[in-house]
C-alpha cells in the first residue's frame, strides 16, 4: 500500500537518481528493533519506577511501550531519553558516568541497563530487516548514489552486522559518533548533516528517511530535498501516524521500502 504523499495524490513518484545521497534512519527504517528498544526501555523504566516508588512512597506511571517511546525516547539519543521520560514523571537524577553499572541510579546507569537489554535480546535473536530494504539500497547504489545510516543508537553496528546489512552503506553517523563530537540529538539537523558531510553532499541534494516523529522534524529543520516518513505500524483502517509524520515534517510516507522502486511515489526532485 502506498500512503498517500505531500499533494495527496495516491500515485506519486520519486525519481531515485535525482538526489546524490540517501540517509536512512536504523531503528524501525531499515532493520526491525524498535519494538526491541521499545520492550528494552519498558522493562528498564518499570523496574526502576517499582524502586522509586519503593524509595519515597509515590506511585509513578508505568512505561507506555507506543506512546512514551514515541513521545520521550524514539530517535533520541540514549541519555537524552532517560532524562526525557524520567522528566515527565517528575524525576532528576545525577547524570552519573559512562562507566556506571546496570543498577546504579543514575541517567546513565538507566541507559546501560537498556543497553545490556537490547544487546542480550539482538545476540539472542539477531536483527531483521524490513522488507524492501536491500532491494533499494541495493538499487540507489546501483545508481552510484550514496547511502549513509544516521541513527541515535551507540548499538547500530553491531544491529547492521546481526542484520547482515552492514556492507551496504558508505558511512554510519551512529549515538557514538553523536556523543564523541557533541552533536544534538534529534531532532536537531546535526545529525543527519554531519552525515551529508562526510559524503561530501549538500542537504539540498539528499533525502532522510525517518520512522520517528523527531526525525522527520530533523529532516525538516536541515533543509534537505526530501524527508521520507516511514510507517510500519499497523494502521487498522487508518492513517493516524502517517499523519503525525508529515505534520511534523515529511512530505512522502511510505509502508515499505519497497515502494520507492518501479511506479511510486509524488515527489519528483528539482
Amino acid at each position: 500500500m502506498m500512503t498517500e504523499g505531500k499533494s495527496g495524490e495516491a500515485n506519486p513518484r520519486v525519481d531515485l537518481s535525482a538526489y546524490q545521497a540517501w540517509l536512512f534512519d536504523m531503528d524501525g527504517v531499515l532493520t526491525k528493533t524498535a519494538l526491541v528498544h521499545a520492550a528494552a526501555w519498558k522493562q528498564t523504566f518499570d523496574e526502576f519506577l517499582k524502586s522509586e516508588s519503593t524509595r519515597t512512597g509515590t506511585t509513578y506511571e508505568p512505561f507506555d511501550p507506543e506512546a512514551d517511546y514515541q513521545k520521550y525516547v524514539d530517535g533520541e539519543p540514549r541519555e537524552d531519553g532517560v532524562r526525557n521520560f524520567l522528566k515527565a514523571r517528575g524525576i532528576v537524577l545525577d547524570e552519573g558516568t559512562a562507566s556506571d553499572g546496570p543498577d546504579v541510579r543514575s541517567v546513565e546507569g538507566l541507559g546501560n541497563r537498556k543497553n545490556e537489554l537490547v544487546l542480550t535480546v539482538m545476540q539472542r535473536d539477531g536483527v531483521e530487516v524490513y522488507e524492501g530494504v536491500i532491494a533499494l539500497v541495493t538499487e540507489l547504489r546501483r545508481l552510484k548514489v550514496k547511502v549513509a545510516v544516521v541513527s541515535a543508537s551507540q548499538n547500530t553496528k553491531a544491529a547492521l552486522a546481526a542484520a547482515g546489512i552492514d556492507g551496504l552503506f558508505d558511512a554510519l553517523v551512529d549515538g557514538n559518533v553523536v556523543k564523541e563530537r557533541h552533536l544534538a540529538g534529534k531532532p536537531a539537523p546535526d545529525s543527519f548533516l554531519e552525515a551529508a558531510r562526510t559524503l561530501a553532499v549538500d542537504a539540498s541534494k539528499a533525502v532522510v528517511l525517518e520512522d520517528a516523529l523527531a526525525g522527520v522534524e530533523a529532516g525538516r529543520a536541515g533543509h534537505f530535498a526530501l524527508v521520507i516518513g516511514v510507517d510500519h505500524h499497523d494502521d487498522e483502517g487508518g492513517h493516524e501516524y502517517a499523519d503525525q509524520l508529515r505534520s511534523h515534517g515529511a512530505d512522502l510516507v511510505v509502508n515499505d521500502l519497497g515502494e520507492l522502486l518501479g511506479t511510486n511515489p509524488d515527489i519528483v526532485a528539482p
